[in-house]
């Protein structure tokens, strides 16, 4: 799919195409993962956060018990990445994540609503960690709203949200 992208006043043209991963990409998409997450990292000032410790096995078996997208751009840059797993009437939404230098031009929301349209009218739950401002201003745009917070550590508080 093809988007013009618009952040604030500034509008510019990406041309990316939203598609299920395959096998073969689960090692770009760890990289990825890998790149997108230190700006949480930062938050925290904890290079061990669970998506930085993720192994390529532990991918492989999300993988197999659910489905991952990727996007790339016009050069078949897998430049973001949305995985998501279906239970009991809940869709589990997880690892969305973007290149750092492609944040802010829509691809992050156009992930979410891909992934929302593999399991169609069905209940959407997500989490973030309370310090993650940008990523519940995203959710909550998209019509998520927050139902609970779990207090993880004395830093960390996970914020969970549904649609």
């Amino acid at each position: 799919m093809e988007k013009e992208m618009t952040t604030g006043k500034t509008v510019s043209r990406v041309k990316i195409t939203i598609e299920r991963a395959d096998i073969n990409d689960l090692q770009k998409i760890l990289d990825l993962q890998y790149l997108a997450y230190q700006s949480e990292a930062k938050l925290f000032n904890d290079s061990n956060i669970p998506p930085l410790r993720q192994t390529l096995a532990e991918l492989e078996s999300e993988y197999q018990n659910g489905i991952v997208l990727k996007a790339v751009d016009e050069h078949n840059v897998i430049i973001g990445s949305v995985r998501a797993r279906y239970d009991r009437g809940t869709v589990y939404i997880g690892k969305l994540m973007v290149h750092p230098e492609k944040q802010g031009l829509g691809i992050g929301t156009q992930l979410l609503l891909a992934i929302e349209n593999e399991y169609l009218k069905q209940r959407y739950e997500l989490f973030t960690s309370s310090k993650s401002t940008k990523n519940i201003e995203l959710y909550k745009n998209l019509g998520y709203q927050i139902f609970r917070e779990e207090q993880i550590t004395d830093e960390l508080i996970f914020v969970y949200l549904e649609k």
